[in-house]
């Protein structure tokens, strides 16, 4: 009978071991390169204040989901202060949103305009952090952020907007059972450099506004062998670019860049390579 508790007890033991995780997963899953299939639902409002006669409230929206696409390269090793975090990631969507708008003088309220507008978004970001390990299973690595976004916006001749930004965030990350680790990302910063080129008749550029940012997402990483791991995962982005100075344009008209919220939502699912 002793002997059957002792062949009990190792086995159980052996199970326990190979159902959880450890943080050797966490770091398999922070040395990896991939790529990522990405739809990004973009929801951006320009709001006038009424200055030269404009409308005032909603002046236009743009609404809609861009398809697009994502690289990444993350490495996680002993470098400076243990645990060291380094990640570079690039993305492009390409698509086209939904337009509702009015006359830029006010003549016609918001939603008597509507139409899609063609739409290209790029992302890339340099990020660097410190991983702490808590118990087996858990790992949270504060880290710092600086990026640069572009949205090129073909609403009437066309509209470039682009900005740098920076901030500290933290990934928390927890793997339940073996081969799976949950991550959950909080960051706060702000915008600098913001600026905006409009083309055509009317056409200036100049700069904007900057504001605070914040985004936060949730993703899921399984390895199906020590080298192929699958991810998914969705990230939010909130932001805002203020108005800009005045353009005269002749003859008593002049051009300007109201003030607009942008959040994005993005959906993202694809394969890494983990080495």
């Amino acid at each position: 009978m002793n002997l059957n508790k002792l062949v009990l007890t190792v086995i159980c033991a052996s199970l326990s071991a190979n159902a959880f995780a450890n943080t050797t997963d966490i770091k398999a899953s922070n040395n990896q390169v991939g790529i990522q299939a990405t739809s990004t639902h973009v929801d951006y409002t320009e709001t006038g204040n009424g200055m030269l006669g404009s409308s005032t409230g909603t002046q236009d929206t743009e609404n809609g989901n861009v398809p697009g696409f994502a690289l990444s390269l993350s490495v996680m090793k002993d470098w400076w202060l243990g645990n060291d975090y380094l990640e570079l990631g690039y993305s492009r969507n390409k698509g086209d949103t939904n337009y509702v708008g009015g006359a830029a003088d006010g003549s016609t309220p918001y939603g008597s305009i509507v139409g899609q507008d063609g739409a290209v978004i790029e992302d890339y970001h340099l990020r660097y952090g410190k991983g702490f390990v808590f118990g087996n299973q858990v790992m949270l690595t504060p880290y710092f952020e600086i990026g640069h976004h572009s949205w090129d916006r073909s609403v009437n001749a066309g509209e470039t907007y682009a900005n740098r930004y920076y901030g500290i965030g933290v990934l928390g990350q927890y793997s339940p059972v073996r081969k799976l680790v949950l991550t959950a990302n909080l960051f706060g910063g702000g915008t600098y450099g913001s600026n905006i080129d409009v083309s055509g008749a009317g056409g200036f550029s100049g700069s904007l506004g900057n504001s605070g940012l914040f985004k936060a997402g949730l993703a899921a990483d399984y390895a199906f062998t020590q080298h192929l791991h699958g991810n998914v995962g969705v990230d939010y982005t909130s932001f805002k670019y203020g108005m800009s100075a005045l353009y005269p344009q002749g003859n008593g008209y002049a051009s300007f860049e109201p003030d607009s919220t942008t959040n994005y939502t993005t959906l993202k699912i694809g394969l890494w390579y983990a080495f």
